[in-house]
């Protein structure tokens, strides 16, 4: 019998697998790293579990002293979990801590933060570590700056509406600071704030400004490439600015997907680089992108720390915005913008919090600019987590936000089928003018991929409504014209990027399928693409549609949260049909997606 089978039929590994906490994969890396640190302790042991079941679902470490809150969304009581005190002790003294003769391996650290001991995989505490280094190393200094030519310039981007205006104070942030994040929702100005960054910038320092823009995905740094040249010829941008992924522009290595050619010794040349959808950024990318950038690169970070975090572990801009703050104010900032009074622009005034955050040169947007009524009070009612206030508008009569049933599918049917053949019409007749915009008319959002509520079964259901309504079978695997597409992994030879949307177009020499960075290709170039009348709520963020169906499953599951419903909300611009029940829209917003990491904490000693 080996290791893993001795642990997984007996003791404390075999109770909590058999009350569903633990699952076989979490078990099998313990059991391993117990056999390689002759570490035997069964405490131990499910620490090391608990915290390879952690990382599986977004967490960067375990909180020893409130071990037993891991398994609160099982259900189950009597566990018999270790004495927190004791657990500490025997993790304190355990090998896989602080080493052995038997050789260099330390795969856990074990950290004192303010709010507590925090369990670690190695890798994962010096991911944060290099992050939080950094950003102290940013913070020693700010920029020097041409305050007259700075306020001259914002004067012209932002013209005197009574303030706090907090896009003005977001360019005046970018200026002043090393380091920005502009958080907030969507439709709140974050691209459009970012675009008058540039300009102010290459205002003051001149046209030599070396600029990056980048974001996690294709899709999302080709909108915010499109964003910022909208407004390029008004603010006297180049015309010529392109965003691109992190990863290109870490530089690509084909011998690995976690390290790339520019890093600590090889440093990104730029002198200002903008991310967007930073929300989406996982900690293992964001540690890269900060031992690549130069102490004295402008880092503009835009994102929603309310939306969902990176499929991989941690919530790094939500950690970000909410670390501690032990720093002196900006002195230069109150001369560049108004922090006080009321503005006639509706905003509030800049709360006691929102002064603190400032001089960690985090500001917030509130304004929304992109949807507004019934839509933005359905999904400010799901960020606060108020179930009854939600229902309530979904109930409310208005066409704007709608629940149905999961057998009432009758108009989310005639909407798909209606979309579907629109896009087939402008991709027989090659007119691009017009498919963009049908692309992004409607999009079915699941919560998971598989099963009768994932996308699989609803692509699935949306070809055979379609091959209904035109009256011809469509065959997704040898591409029809009006396909969308949903690219699943990475090809560098063709030159398309996990996330990449787009459709397949008839030309006179046939079939190509073309996406959102420009990239044509014969579809049958592609392996690791998708049909995309649906895709998952994780695959839609950086992604607007006119409207949007949300699938959500009758059955309680973790994946279902209340960013999750957020999110979905958030992709619409127009029209929020919902499909599901009161019980499973309560039971999103009741749960929170909770990430533990220590970034967000004060580290007092390791």
């Amino acid at each position: 019998m080996t290791d893993l089978e001795t642990y997984r039929t007996t003791g404390l590994l075999r109770t909590f697998e058999q009350a569903g906490v633990l699952a076989p994969a979490d078990i099998h890396v313990a059991t391993r790293l117990g056999a390689l640190g002759r570490e035997d302790r069964e405490p131990v042991l499910l620490a090391v579990a608990l915290t390879v079941r952690a990382l599986r679902l977004g967490s960067v470490c375990v909180e020893v002293d409130r071990i037993a809150d891991l398994a609160a969304d099982a259900e189950v009581a009597g566990l018999p979990w270790p004495d927190p005190a004791e657990l500490l002790a025997q993790l304190r003294d355990s090998p896989l801590v602080r080493g052995s003769d038997q050789g260099p391996l330390i795969p856990l650290t074990l950290v004192r933060s303010e709010t507590g001991w925090l369990l670690f995989f190695t890798r994962y505490h010096r991911e944060e570590q290099t992050i939080r280094q950094a950003l102290a190393e940013r913070e020693r200094t700010r920029p020097e700056l041409d305050l007259a030519a700075a306020r001259a310039q914002l004067d012209v981007l932002f013209p005197a509406r009574g303030g706090p205006d907090r896009q003005r104070i977001a360019a005046a942030l970018a200026a002043t600071e090393w380091t920005t994040i502009v958080a907030g929702g969507p439709g709140t100005g974050k691209t459009h704030t970012a675009a008058r960054i540039l300009a102010l910038l290459y205002a003051v320092h001149g046209p030599s400004l070396r600029v990056a823009l980048a974001a996690p995905t294709g899709r999302a740094a080709a909108r915010m490439q499109e964003s910022v040249r909208q407004q390029a010829a008004e603010l006297r941008l180049p015309a010529d600015l392109v965003a691109t992924t992190l990863h290109r522009l870490l530089g690509l290595r084909r011998d690995s997907r976690s390290r790339f050619t520019h890093h600590a010794r090889h440093r990104l040349p730029y002198d200002v680089v903008i991310v967007d959808e930073t929300s989406m950024v996982s900690l293992t990318l964001m540690a890269r992108l900060m031992a690549a950038l130069r102490p004295d690169t402008r880092l503009i970070l835009l994102g929603d720390p309310d939306q969902l975090a990176s499929v991989d572990a941690g919530a790094v801009l939500a950690d970000l915005v909410a670390r501690p703050v032990d720093r002196a104010a900006n002195p230069a900032l109150s001369r560049l913008a108004d922090l006080d009074g009321t503005a006639d622009t509706g905003e509030p005034p800049l709360s006691d919090q929102e002064r603190l955050r400032l001089r960690a040169g985090i500001v917030r947007l509130h304004r929304g600019h992109r949807f507004f009524g019934t839509i933005a009070e359905l999904a400010d009612a799901v960020r606060r987590g108020a179930a009854d206030e939600a229902l309530a508008l979904l109930h409310g009569g208005d066409d704007a936000v709608r629940l149905h049933q999961p057998t009432e599918l009758a108009e989310l049917r005639a909407d798909l089928t209606a979309t579907a053949r629109q896009l087939q019409s402008a991709a027989e007749a090659h007119d691009l003018a017009s498919l963009d915009h049908h692309l992004h008319a409607h999009r079915i959002l699941c919560a998971h991929r598989e099963g009768p509520y994932g996308v699989q079964e609803w692509n699935r259901r949306a070809i055979d409504w379609v091959g209904a309504a035109t009256g011809h079978p469509l065959d997704p695997d040898r591409g029809y014209p009006g396909q969308p597409l949903l690219v699943t992994e990475t090809d560098y030879d063709v030159g398309v990027s996990n996330g990449d949307t787009g459709m397949v177009l008839r030309r006179d020499d046939g079939l190509v399928a073309r996406f959102d960075t420009g990239v044509e290709v014969h579809p049958s170039r592609l392996s690791g693409v998708q049909t995309a009348y649906a895709m998952t709520i994780h695959r839609s963020q950086g992604s607007q549609y006119d409207a949007v169906s949300i699938v959500l499953p009758e059955e309680a599951t973790p994946i279902l949260t209340r960013q999750l419903l957020y999110t979905a909300i958030t992709r619409a611009r127009h029209r929020v049909r919902i499909i599901g029940t009161d019980d499973a829209v309560r039971g999103a917003i009741e749960r929170q997606a909770l990430r533990a990491s220590g970034l967000s904490r004060r580290v007092l000693s390791s």
